[in-house]
């Protein structure tokens, strides 16, 4: 995985990345700000550390997390640590901010790091590389991590970040409705096929009085219909991520949007999103449909609903693949406390901490052990058996990828909405990413 994770080695198609990032981040500069002011007590050592999110964020979980920090404020109470949570608001802008805040000369000592936008940090210098912390710290050892994890942030023998925890895609079913409509439930490793045998299976036995009914729903986000074109043989990017013409548009790639688009427009399957947005409800938490592609972070809202859930793969036609969404720390270059972030980081992705929490369910730990510890059930043993068939996304390596993924999204609408035919989306939007990338 490491090598697969290797970036161009194109200084000027970096640097017409960052130039991109950098024309973006000027207009946000006059419609929002940052604070550049951290204060810090008498006597004491503030540790800025950068997530995501909004205040309005203060689930049970992000309450979980602040009491983990106030344990690492307690362990370094000598020297009067206090740490400081940054969220950045904004839909999608967290990366953009990160990056006006790296150009002024004011990160924070550690940051969240996504893997969908981790090439934008890892590959323009604004991260340290961890690898000889990693050698030197008797607590800390790669293989404590899922190793295909850990790749999201290696470039060659340098590692940029630690995971904190990640999940891979997959299909979570509703063991009622399978039961009500007395069809089987999908078996790990399941095919193409038998996965349009129990869709179709399902559709002749709706659950009395829905409104709507599908198997399986659909959401027109790529992130989440990516995986079904992956497990198909297919891909957006050629393998060296430099382009998408005879990727998007090869004959699986094809075939696997064909497979998406045939479930909505021909077998009705799943919902043309002018219904899903008509019913104004997520159909698979309504109980209008049996099956979701999602991940982990997802389960906790299935639990509260009080949803009986099955996980099983993606469903494949001859090679079983998914991808992965991650979450890791990283200490930025400019860190004001580099040692004091290592240890924060090190607390974080520690075997105790990572048990307590991820106890809410939220994600599967990076930690091997205790995402082992915590797998008690048959849903989350599911889950850590599609590890090893999970690929990071390209995010992870390249840097325009946000872009190539509204280009995703726009080839969609024109088949489910505009008529376009699926062979003349992929064209013509392999072309527009083409021309993104050079």
């Amino acid at each position: 995985m490491a090598k697969s994770l290797q970036p161009p080695d194109d200084g000027g198609f970096r640097a017409g990345v960052l130039r991109f990032f950098i024309l973006r981040i000027l207009t946000i500069v006059a419609a929002s700000s940052v604070g550049c002011d951290r204060g810090t007590d008498a006597g004491g050592v503030e540790l800025r550390v950068a997530n995501w999110g909004g205040p309005a964020n203060l689930s049970e979980f992000l309450e979980l997390d602040r009491g983990i920090q106030r344990a690492f404020e307690a362990a370094h109470a000598d020297r009067g640590v206090r740490v400081v949570i940054e969220q950045i608001p904004g839909e999608g802008q967290y990366t953009s901010k990160l990056m006006m805040m790296h150009l002024a000369g004011n990160m924070p000592d550690v940051a969240h790091l996504d893997a969908s936008s981790a090439a934008v940090f890892v590959d323009n210098g604004v991260m340290m590389d961890l690898s000889a912390r990693i050698a030197s710290d008797p607590d800390v050892e790669e293989g404590m991590f899922f190793p295909n994890v850990v790749d999201i942030a290696r470039r060659g023998e340098k590692v940029y970040a630690l995971p904190l925890d990640f999940t891979p895609m997959v299909i979570v079913y509703n063991r009622r409705l399978f039961d009500r409509a007395g069809v089987a439930y999908p078996q790990e490793g399941w095919t193409r096929e038998e996965f349009l045998t129990t869709c179709a299976a399902l559709k002749q036995r709706p659950p009395s009085e829905r409104e709507v009914w599908y198997p399986i729903d659909f959401f027109n986000w790529m992130p989440g219909w990516y995986p079904f074109l992956l497990a198909g043989g297919g891909d957006v990017l050629t393998s060296d991520g430099r382009g998408a013409v005879g990727a998007l548009n090869a004959p699986a790639s094809v075939a696997s949007l064909r497979f998406i688009v045939d479930m909505i427009l021909r077998d009705g399957y799943a919902p043309h999103p002018r219904v899903r947005t008509a019913v104004g409800k997520d159909l698979f938490r309504a109980e209008l449909s049996a099956m979701t592609l999602t991940g982990h972070w997802m389960m906790l809202e299935y639990r509260r609903d009080g949803l009986d859930v099955g996980v099983v793969s993606v469903p494949h036609t001859g090679e079983r693949k998914t991808v992965m969404y991650a979450c890791s720390l990283a200490i930025p270059v400019q860190a004001r406390n580099p040692d004091l972030a290592w240890a924060f980081v090190k607390h974080m992705t520690s075997t105790e901490v990572q048990k307590l929490r991820n106890s809410t369910g939220l994600a599967i730990s990076a930690n091997r052990a205790a995402a082992e510890a915590l797998a008690t059930d048959d849903v989350e043993g599911a889950f850590l058996r599609e590890v090893r068939f999970a690929r990071p996304p390209w995010g992870a390596r390249v840097e325009r990828y946000p872009v190539i993924e509204e280009f995703g999204w726009e080839m969609m609408e024109d088949v489910l909405h505009g008529g376009v035919s699926v062979e003349t989306a992929a064209s013509e939007t392999a072309k527009l990413i083409e021309h993104e990338l050079q």
